[in-house]
């Protein structure tokens, strides 16, 4: 019988502050707190994997994407080859969860639901990593650094200065996390 490998999900009750929070959110805040924490977790995962460069170029793609200097196909491959990454190396569950955590994280351009991806897969590794006592208190101080850093994104999203892709800067489209989550209560 093979050990689950994803330890989170939607219904992680670590998780649900977060979502309340992503719930709330324009596109754009939740795409720049994406790209933030996809950019610490390439970061960490190059320092095992110098020479693995397509999560590095799913992160940079996406980003061209979210500038709309880039349209969806060209960002999608790159995302897709990111994760091809996490598959070779799926015997390192660790990595391999970082590396599906940037691909989800980036992912967020095209929607909001994408955004929970990213905590879900690094919070596995998280956990793999500290498989003792430890574990819970990493993913509770994890949890409550990635709420701090989405209300600072929530506050800083008009300030950034950026070009953007047309379809990010419709404020008027609901939130499709909200509306997951809506579909899912049966509203």
């Amino acid at each position: 019988m093979r050990m689950r490998r994803i330890l989170f999900d939607r219904n992680s009750e670590c998780l649900q502050p977060l979502l309340a929070l992503i719930e709330k959110q324009k596109h754009r805040t939740l795409v720049l707190w994406a790209f933030e924490y996809a950019d610490e977790l390439t970061n960490r995962f190059e320092e095992k994997y110098p020479d693995e460069h397509r999560p590095r170029e799913a992160v940079k793609t996406s980003k061209a994407w979210a500038q709309g200097k880039v349209k969806m196909p060209v960002a999608k491959k790159a995302i897709h080859a990111a994760h091809n990454a996490a598959t070779q190396i799926s015997d390192d569950i660790v990595y391999c969860s970082i590396v599906r955590a940037i691909g989800h994280a980036v992912a967020t351009v095209h929607v909001e639901t994408h955004a929970i991806g990213g905590p879900i897969y690094a919070l596995t590794a998280l956990v793999y990593e500290n498989e003792d006592e430890n574990a819970q208190a990493a993913v509770a101080k994890e949890c409550d650094r990635l709420y701090e850093r989405l209300l600072y994104w929530e506050s800083a999203v008009d300030t950034v200065q950026t070009s953007w892709a047309d379809f990010l800067l419709r404020d008027d489209v609901p939130n499709k996390e909200r509306l997951h989550r809506e579909k899912r209560e049966g509203k």
